[in-house]
């Protein structure tokens, strides 16, 4: 008997289909696409060629297990109005639970607070096999330079006070264009970090920056995600990690045990993976 999921579909959406969450779609008996396939999504043919390469190549240099994990970073300052005075991001405490709870499982420690600080942690993403950033994502294009999406980190102790986006705490997928990383697995517990600039190949964002950096496997998340059911898919999607090398796998049967605790497809089907599976 054919065991569902062992079926891995590859979706390569044209345009506004990218943000099209396909596995909550439903077939005429009523189950999920994810109930019956194991899925991941890549912009095209070509970076799905990419990312294998990629992949190839950091499995044949691993020379580490380095994890960096990341939640809920002393908050920077922004400026959500034009003409109103920059405001703090509230805390993500729910973010900070889900990073240590992550953590444990590899037996490491986690930045949290202004531990977390955007300095550190690009040191840490360069040397880390896996990266986990549970933050707050944005969608706007702070730099101005046509690659929208950035990621809330602490700001650097030396430069608090100053009102530079690029010192004062946010990553911009821009910034990240410019990275060179060895990880082997990004993943982006933030809300929209999958969204972005709708293009003929895709999205033009913080997903889309990441691959450039050189990484073979992206979780991102299409809309604002909950707390609980994010932190109970995430730390599924790194049980099944350890016990199987299948990342796509390992989301899906992530969304199939929170699905069972929270029905509701915008508690579970948020995240997709984007490139290697």
């Amino acid at each position: 008997m054919r065991n569902p999921g062992n079926d891995h579909v590859i979706l390569i959406p044209q345009r506004s289909l990218f943000l099209v969450p396909f596995a909550t779609l439903q077939d005429a008996t009523g189950k999920f696409l994810i109930e019956q396939h194991t899925i991941s999504i890549s912009p095209s043919i070509q970076v799905l060629d990419i990312t294998y390469k990629l992949r190839k190549k950091s499995g044949a240099s691993k020379n580490s297990d380095s994890n960096l994990i990341v939640g809920n970073p002393t908050m920077p300052k922004i400026v959500t109005q034009v003409g109103e005075p920059a405001e703090e991001l509230p805390p993500l405490p729910g973010a900070e639970q889900e990073a240590k709870a992550i953590a444990q499982i590899f037996q490491t420690k986690a930045l949290i607070g202004a531990n977390a600080n955007k300095s550190r942690v690009i040191q840490q993403m360069s040397n880390s096999t896996l990266v986990h950033l549970a933050t707050h994502g944005l969608l706007s294009d702070f730099r101005g330079l046509g690659v929208p999406g950035a990621i809330a980190l602490a700001p650097d102790p030396t430069v608090q006070g100053q009102a530079s986006i690029e010192e004062n705490g946010m990553l911009t997928a821009s910034e990240i264009l410019d990275l060179k990383l060895n990880a082997e697995l990004v993943v982006l517990s933030a809300c929209n970090t999958g969204r972005g600039k709708i293009t003929g190949d895709g999205v033009v964002g913080l997903s889309r920056a990441l691959v450039a950096a050189r990484v073979p496997s992206v979780v991102v998340s299409l809309w604002a995600v909950p707390d609980e059911p994010t932190a109970l898919l995430m730390t599924e999607f790194y049980r099944n990690i350890q016990h199987q090398t299948d990342k796509a796998s390992a989301l899906r049967q992530a969304m199939l045990t929170t699905m069972k605790h929270y029905p509701y497809s915008l508690d579970w089907a948020a995240f997709i993976l984007i490139g290697q599976p």
